[in-house]
């Protein structure tokens, strides 16, 4: 479920475009998200003083492989997808949002069930349905299965049904519509789902929340330039407009280094 390791070595084209490339995870139903992020588009247009091209593919796993054939200058990735991309690929990544919560650059997956259901802690998921998101998913798959397995269930054999959602908003309405009797998501997804009434709170129980992941990377191909790669940042770090800001669930950007993905790797790697 969990491989880091493909068939294969693409690397990444080398050179630079005039166009700089840019796609982003799935993480909600793929339009959503091509809307959420077009003031981006436009304000790295500006920033960068060029075109910029965002695509939203259908799967995490596609937007791996454009990184991997150098298709995809920049990509927004979770903690899983840019460890699995970087086993294939020269990328590393340089920048993670502050998260509005915490005010941190960390966030956490939970497991859910429905309110006026029977699971009332994880053990009690064992024999039961359970709602991952992708399989590529840090918060939505890889994270849930590491509180199943701490709480002694194993996904692969230990569930009467697991389901792969493709996106955490629809991993939470399979909860919420009660199809299945718990599921894995992303704390600020389901935050963001209920304050815009698209899910009722009220009928949700978190069971339990992971430990702190570290945020979602922004990562690039090796091959830009030096300079290239700091006109990118410094966009990233120099947003102060509110309403972008808001958009893109940020307080604000840190820099990140490869060495605080090394976690997920080693989570990832032991199932």
């Amino acid at each position: 479920m969990f491989a880091l390791f493909a068939a294969g070595c693409g690397g990444g084209a080398s050179g630079e475009s005039d166009t700089l490339r840019v796609g982003l995870i799935p993480n909600q139903n793929p339009e959503e998200v091509e809307v959420q992020y077009e003031p981006l588009e436009e304000y790295l247009a500006e920033e960068l003083g060029g075109k910029v091209e965002v695509s939203v593919p259908t799967t995490y796993n596609a937007v791996v492989e454009s990184m991997v054939s150098g298709k995809l200058d920049l990509a927004y990735f979770g903690g899983l997808t840019y460890v699995q991309a970087r086993q294939r690929a020269d990328v590393h990544p340089l920048v993670t949002e502050i998260n509005p919560a915490t005010g941190t650059t960390k966030y956490r997956s939970l497991i859910i069930a429905p309110a006026n259901g029977d699971v009332r802690e994880v053990e009690d998921i064992k024999g039961k349905t359970f709602a991952f998101g992708s399989v590529s998913s840090t918060s939505g798959s890889l994270y849930p299965s590491i509180m199943l397995k701490e709480a002694g269930v194993d996904y692969r054999t230990d569930l009467e049904q697991k389901i792969y959602t493709g996106g955490h908003d629809t991993t939470a309405q399979a909860v919420v519509n009660g199809r299945v009797d718990a599921g894995g998501l992303e704390d600020r997804i389901l935050a963001d789902l209920e304050k815009e009434g698209i899910v009722d709170g009220d009928k949700i129980r978190v069971v339990q929340e992971s430990e702190p992941i570290e945020g979602y990377p922004w990562v690039v191909r090796d091959a830009l330039s030096d300079e290239r790669e700091e006109e990118i940042t410094s966009a990233f770090l120099n947003i102060e407009d509110p309403k972008l800001l808001d958009l893109l669930r940020a307080d604000g950007y840190e820099k990140v280094g490869a060495s605080d993905y090394d976690d997920v790797e080693k989570q990832a790697k032991s199932l």
